[in-house]
């Protein structure tokens, strides 16, 4: 009996609790006065919710959910939309049902809908719009089921198990026929290149097997031999390009996750700048990466953190591959880039590597310089975080002093000098930099983009 009585009280709400003070204020006072009329009136009020509990509590629903997403992977800055379809799977008609969808901050915020009296087996379509404010991997849902009598005294309330994951992945960002190599990148021209033959006499042969094709024999081997050789195959041979990314901590300005923060001042006209240095690196890697890759390039990405894997049984990376990978890219705790620079010099082997810098010093250049002795021109961007360090004024973040600005910045100057004398290409991006600027500043011919091909030694 305690327990019912404890249900029907927790299920009041705000409304119902003020009718249940006023029944008893009013059973009191008819009572002391010896008033008929109003014990009447107060047993009318403490009874009507009393009702409304119970009848809510014993009413018995079954319900399911399933959602759809319209893009399934949403880029950074846009929406997507969502269709909800609830079902009722009772036989009985459901009552007053009010929903509300659990989301998370960076999605904006939970829908409610209202449903009366949904049919059994009928289902109902529900459709609201979320922002991909922020990168990374978010939930959508559980649902949360709210039964409400007539009058608004009593509320029922519970959540469901089911949720839906959303990506929220980096904008790929639209860039330019130059680049690092200056060539147009759509064909795929030289993304697969044979072994040159320069002579009769440099043709690679083997001797004869059975099932040899008759017409690839090599007579002049074959006489100079005395046993019949046929001619090799040409050996395709594939580009390939290996993206390093800076995610330490330390070398980054990083937004605090709020909801509803101010945005940074980034380039003109763009609705939804990069939030900080390691979001404009990221989106950075995603633009330049998903070029590489549709040029034919075997794309692979390192961190400070890890590599990221291709699928299985796969080479490199696709596109879609790396962006569904750089979603859940975030800050790592690592002080010394050492690591990363030698783990992606290894992978890079002869094929041209881009560095995506933060903070680095005069120390890491050179570091990155004696790492890399291969055929292929690498290419850096440098982060020019005082750029970003302007804005921490609007972006709550702890003011940087003109000291450190001006610390930030020789050493920005030292590191880009070394590497230009090691024969980098070498780009700065700024605040108010886009990724096509970065892309146009690193055109120039004899670097990067598979148009021309070397044999390792």
């Amino acid at each position: 009996m305690g327990g019912r009585v404890s249900a029907i009280l927790s299920s009041l709400t705000v409304r119902g609790r003020c009718l249940v003070a006023a029944g008893g204020a009013l059973l009191l006072a008819g009572i002391l006065l010896g008033e008929r009329a109003l014990v009447q009136i107060a047993l009318f009020v403490l009874a009507l919710p009393v009702i409304s509990a119970v009848v809510i509590l014993r009413q018995r629903f079954s319900v399911t959910s399933r959602r759809t997403v319209t893009p399934a992977r949403v880029p950074r800055g846009e929406d997507a939309d969502v269709l909800l379809e609830l079902t009722n799977t009772d036989l009985r008609t459901g009552g007053l049902w009010v929903l509300s969808e659990g989301l998370p901050p960076e999605l904006g915020t939970g829908p409610r809908f209202v449903v009366e009296r949904l049919a059994g087996g009928a289902t109902a379509g529900l459709r609201y719009r979320v922002h991909g404010a922020r990168r990374g991997r978010h939930t959508l849902g559980p649902l949360r089921l709210r039964l409400v009598d007539p009058f608004g005294l009593v509320l029922r309330s519970t959540a469901g198990s089911d949720t839906l994951p959303l990506v929220v992945v980096p904008r790929v960002r639209p860039l330019g026929p130059g680049g690092p190599g200056g060539g147009s990148g759509g064909t795929g021209e030289g993304a697969r290149r044979a072994i040159a033959v320069h002579g009769e006499d440099d043709v690679s042969t083997r001797e004869y097997r059975h099932g040899d094709d008759l017409r690839k024999v090599h007579w002049r081997a074959t006489a100079r031999t005395g046993e019949l050789m046929v001619r090799l195959e040409e050996r395709p041979w594939r580009s390939q390009a290996t993206v390093l990314l800076d995610t330490r901590a330390r070398a980054h300005l990083v937004a605090p996750r709020r909801p509803g923060a101010a945005l940074p001042a980034g380039p003109p006209g763009d609705d939804a700048p990069p939030s900080d240095s390691l979001e404009w690196l990221v989106e950075a890697a995603a633009s330049i990466g998903s070029v590489l890759a549709r040029r034919g390039a075997v794309l692979r990405v390192t961190t400070d953190a890890g590599d990221l894997t291709p699928g299985i049984g796969r080479l490199g990376m696709s596109p879609e591959e790396l962006l569904d990978q750089l979603a859940g890219v975030a800050t790592s705790s690592a002080s010394s880039l050492s690591p990363a620079i030698g783990r992606a010099c290894r992978v890079a082997g002869d094929g041209p590597l881009v560095c995506l810098l933060g903070a680095i010093g005069p120390d890491e250049a050179v570091e990155l310089v004696r790492a890399r002795s291969g055929p292929a021109t690498d290419v850096a961007v440098l982060v020019d975080l005082g750029s970003w360090a302007d804005g921490d004024s609007t972006r709550g973040r702890r003011a940087v002093s003109a000291v450190s600005r001006a610390e930030l910045s020789r050493q920005l100057d030292q590191a880009a000098e070394l590497l230009r004398a090691a024969g980098w290409q070498v780009a700065v991006a700024r605040a108010d930099s886009t990724v096509d600027d970065v892309w146009r500043a690193l055109s120039r011919p004899g670097g990067l983009g598979g148009t021309t091909l070397r044999m390792p030694a």
